[in-house]
């Protein structure tokens, strides 16, 4: 896959500056393991620069997969968690505003909370479009075709927050629940082998999809527990491995920011604003999708939290990026 990208293994000393600090400071604010659950072991370095670099050098227009969807509510109608949706299209937004077709794809028991993070979804003017395709957890022959001429489109995959299979090929709940069992999990794993395109991957604890290429420090970390059970085989071209997925995603939109302004001159503020959601938008996003039943995956609870954290946490993070970012730009 990584054959097809045209994303250059050096970069120009003129960006080095950028390159050392910017880059490394976003991975910082979001590598703190703020959840204590052993996420800075799963970082790998250099790839949420790698990976900013490969979607600024992409071909305008080009048709982008972001997949998404962790069903870990499993005995709840929706099952969709807080986590995943808010990052997926913060990643969408940025992508779009590159001029991209983005279309984000989950399984129907998630259609109501992302269907409603979609509606009303603030993306800057002059960009590409962001739309939704759903599968079910089973496919009829039409699906099939459906997801085949999908994944032939696709010139770049990015998973945020979604189910990965592990050994056995199952996907489990971080406590260990057979999500497959539930009726919850479609194929769409598959997009990796099928799409034949780079694949990018954001993940918080060990089970997400892209997981694959750090498994042995998965199974070999204390704080996962049942990691050699839960812990996902299928391995990310580019890795980027967060204290909480969203914050993973807000954290590659301002790395895309980064990466454009590298490509090209402007205004710094143009493009991170273009690229990363705003505070409120990002609170009216979470607040949509908690109106039609969406839980913290940690708590259960219909609520406006996420990972157990209060949105305000995950509102300074965004911030922190934003800063982060406007300082790397303005030393470069």
């Amino acid at each position: 896959r990584l054959a097809s990208s045209s994303l250059s293994s050096s970069s120009s000393s003129s960006s080095s500056t950028m390159s050392n600090n910017g880059y490394d400071a976003i991975q910082d604010v979001i590598g703190t393991d703020a959840g204590d659950r052993g996420m800075k072991s799963l970082i790998v370095p250099g790839d949420l620069e790698r990976a900013a670099k490969l979607v600024a050098e992409l071909h305008v227009p080009s048709t982008v997969i972001v997949l998404s969807g962790f069903p870990c509510c499993v005995n709840e109608s929706p099952p969709s968690e807080t986590d995943g949706p808010p990052g997926t299209f913060a990643i969408a937004r940025a992508v779009a505003s590159l001029g991209h077709k983005v279309i984000v794809v989950t399984e129907s028991c998630n259609e109501a909370v992302f269907g409603a993070a979609l509606k009303d979804l603030v993306l800057p003017q002059d960009c590409g479009s962001v739309s939704m395709e759903i599968f079910p957890s089973t496919f009829s022959d039409l699906d099939e075709n459906r997801f085949m001429d999908l994944a032939e489109s696709c010139q770049l995959l990015i998973a945020c927050e979604r189910a990965g299979p592990g050994k056995d090929g199952i996907c489990y709940t971080m406590r260990g629940i057979n999500m497959n069992e539930k009726g919850l999990i479609g194929p769409l794993h598959r997009l990796v082998k099928d799409c034949n395109s780079p694949f990018i991957a954001i993940g918080d604890g060990g089970n997400e999809l892209g997981m694959g290429k750090v498994i042995d420090k998965i199974v070999n970390n204390p704080k996962i527990s049942n990691g050699d059970k839960i812990g996902c085989v299928v391995p990310a071209d580019y890795l980027i491995a967060a204290s909480v997925s969203n914050w993973g995603g807000y954290a590659l939109a301002a790395a895309i920011a980064l990466a454009v302004l590298q490509e090209k001159a402007g205004d710094p503020s143009h493009w991170i604003d273009r690229c990363l959601p705003t505070e409120s938008e990002e609170v009216d996003l979470l607040n949509r999708c908690v109106a039609v039943g969406c839980r913290d995956g940690v708590s259960g609870k219909v609520e406006a939290t996420v990972d157990g954290m209060p949105l305000e946490t995950s509102m300074k993070c965004l911030r922190d990026i934003r800063q982060a970012a406007m300082w790397a730009a303005a030393l470069s």
